[in-house]
């Protein structure tokens, strides 16, 4: 087979604000894509106990710049994905069970522990020619119509082309460009843990509905899980305070014993619940990325794996705009091109952790009518698997089936 010829470089430069997953994926891509990069910000925090679920159009990405293999040696392959009604309510919907082998598939996806993300991400940064990673922060920006420039903490500054917004859901880029957001927090915090258990996973992640919100185990390698755990903001504080043994019993009961005993791990974190969406994606030489882009409760595993398409998008728009990627023309393709995932995504989201918390009975038949479908027909659960993992892969797979139809 033919060595596949190295991508051409341009003589445009990227400058990459944010150095959480988002960024450092975001520079190893322009890298790899054939631009100069510029990476700006502090060491990776490798004390983050949180895990990733990424899907694998997701590790398609990773896996073309050069970490996937080693992500894979730490991480546990998903291979059922079950969601349970955990709630007492008068209507109460099937659970459902979607099998990667439904879709062809052996795994939909890796669950990763952040810190071994991280690290892994940061070590192919600092060893890749094609980015220059300076650890400081952006003291202020200055958008201009040809460039865009970053003043560092450092006193040096930094010009690009495009400025890639990677920094997070209070982006100061994002607020530099002048793009505005719609927020709104919610009446829920996660808390986030990891655990050991007795009875072996196989590989299933089981995402409970309660009335306070989703209650996610994901599998990790070995008789291990993470944890999200959504509830109110006094409950998640005080389950944080409990001692190991009553946490550990109290996770047990919610899980229903599904995995047998179960013995919380040091290190628990709480994160308070918001929604956020910017009003455009990208405006005066920066493209919002990431959590800069979206913010949203933690269903389905879609908030990294929305920021890596995110990362697609924008660094085939760039390819295709190799001079001036941070163009007008450019950024408006690029606002196109994600507005339709990224509003539908975000509004699914919503209405799905809205629909739990909400005592109205129509939400309740609503979420049991729509559950029981998938639970009952293998076409359409394999659709709206195909769909979560990427977007119109679902209506590809129809059409190519009736196109086969037809030869027949």
């Amino acid at each position: 087979m033919p060595t596949p010829a190295a991508p051409a470089r341009s003589d445009a430069r990227i400058l990459v604000a944010g150095t959480g997953p988002a960024g450092l994926i975001a520079a190893l891509a322009f890298a790899d894509a054939g631009f100069g990069v510029t990476l700006v910000g502090p060491d990776v925090n490798i004390r983050d106990g949180r895990t990733t679920a990424l899907m694998n159009p997701a590790l398609a990405l990773l896996d073309r710049v050069g970490v996937l293999k080693t992500l894979a040696h730490n991480s546990a392959p998903l291979k059922v994905m079950r969601i349970v009604d955990g709630t007492s309510r008068l209507i109460r919907s099937p659970a459902v069970t979607f099998h990667a082998s439904e879709v062809g598939e052996h795994r939909f996806g890796l669950n990763i522990p952040n810190s071994v993300m991280v690290a892994t991400l940061a070590e192919a940064v600092a060893v890749n020619p094609a980015i220059e990673w300076k650890k400081t922060l952006v003291e202020s920006w200055d958008l201009r119509s040809e460039a865009a420039a970053a003043h560092l903490a450092d006193g040096s500054a930094v010009e690009a082309k495009l400025a890639v917004a990677a920094d997070g859901r209070l982006s100061p880029a994002r607020e530099a460009a002048g793009i505005s957001v719609s927020s709104r927090p919610f009446p829920q915090a996660a808390l986030v843990l990891n655990f050991a258990h007795t009875v072996d996973h196989n590989f299933t992640s089981t995402e409970f509905h309660t009335e306070t919100g989703p209650f996610t185990q994901v599998p990790l390698p070995g008789r291990r899980s993470s944890l999200v755990c959504v509830v109110g903001p006094e409950t998640a504080q005080q389950l944080a305070a409990l001692d190991v043994d009553a946490l550990s019993l109290h996770i047990e009961r919610r899980m229903q014993s599904m995995l047998g005993r179960v013995t919380v791990e040091p290190g628990s974190q709480i994160y308070p619940l918001s929604t956020s969406t910017p009003w455009r994606f990208a405006h005066n030489r920066v493209a919002l990325v990431g959590e800069a882009a979206h913010v949203f409760p933690p269903i389905g595993a879609q908030g990294l794996n929305l920021g890596i398409r995110d990362i697609t998008d924008l660094v085939e728009v760039a390819s295709q705009n190799p001079t001036d990627p941070g163009s007008p023309k450019a950024l408006l393709t690029y606002d196109l091109k994600r507005r339709p995932d990224i509003v539908a995504r975000t509004s699914a989201v919503n209405l799905l952790n809205r629909s739990l918390l909400s005592d109205m009975l129509p939400a309740q038949i609503a979420r049991s009518a729509t559950l029981g479908v998938l639970g009952r027909f293998a076409p359409v659960r394999a659709f709206f698997v195909r769909e979560g993992l990427q977007p119109g892969s679902g209506f590809s797979a129809i059409a190519g089936s009736l196109r086969e139809q037809v030869q027949r």
